[in-house]
């Protein structure tokens, strides 16, 4: 297979020796720095940029956390990216991060903390998770939330930030539908 070069052809040095003769600046300017490309040179530059704005559009969304309701997990002003292939095959699991879609062009991070048909409710600040104290070691600080028992209905899973300390108030949580969970964290 012969390769054509791109650059330092012999088309490009006549053009560049065409413009040197006019002794036009422009024509000199525009011969060094946007020489005439080969067309399958710029078809591959499309592809790539097609690719990665597919790519990075719907696999592998980067973000950056605004707000405290995931610490100290995740640091509010940290950067991360959403890969979302994380549930194209599987289901999230009870303690996963997940990323879910809430508004227009927000998104917001939370931990699943009850799956379908399950009962959850908050006493004291603790978890009970169908009738029982739940173990959450990603929860560091005291918390004070309140909230009867309820369960979760099919297709939906209950989201809730690992930073309880604050108000119950200030937070969004609660059950979301699986078809708004976007993906997973990267790392």
């Amino acid at each position: 297979m012969k390769f054509k070069r791109l650059y330092n052809t012999e088309e490009h040095r006549q053009e560049v020796k065409e413009a040197l003769q006019t002794g036009r600046m422009g024509l000199i300017l525009r011969a060094f720095f946007f020489p005439k490309m080969a067309r399958a040179f710029l078809v591959r530059v499309l592809i790539v940029i097609l690719t990665a704005w597919c790519f990075f559009k719907f696999i592998c969304m980067p973000l950056v956390i605004q707000g405290e309701s995931m610490l100290p997990t995740y640091p509010s002003r940290g950067f991360m990216f959403c890969w979302a292939p994380s549930y194209w095959f599987r289901s999230p699991q009870r303690g996963d991060i997940v990323i879910m879609r809430y508004g227009r062009g927000t998104m917001l991070l939370k931990r699943v903390i009850a799956l379908p048909g399950d009962t959850v409710a908050f006493k004291d600040g603790r978890l009970i998770l169908n009738g029982k104290p739940a173990a959450e070691p990603y929860i560091k600080g005291p918390s004070d939330w309140n909230l009867p028992e309820r369960t979760v209905e099919r297709n939906h899973y209950y989201l809730a930030g690992d930073n309880r300390s604050v108000p119950m108030e200030a937070h969004v949580f609660g059950e979301m539908h699986k078809r708004y969970l976007k993906g997973a964290p990267l790392w």
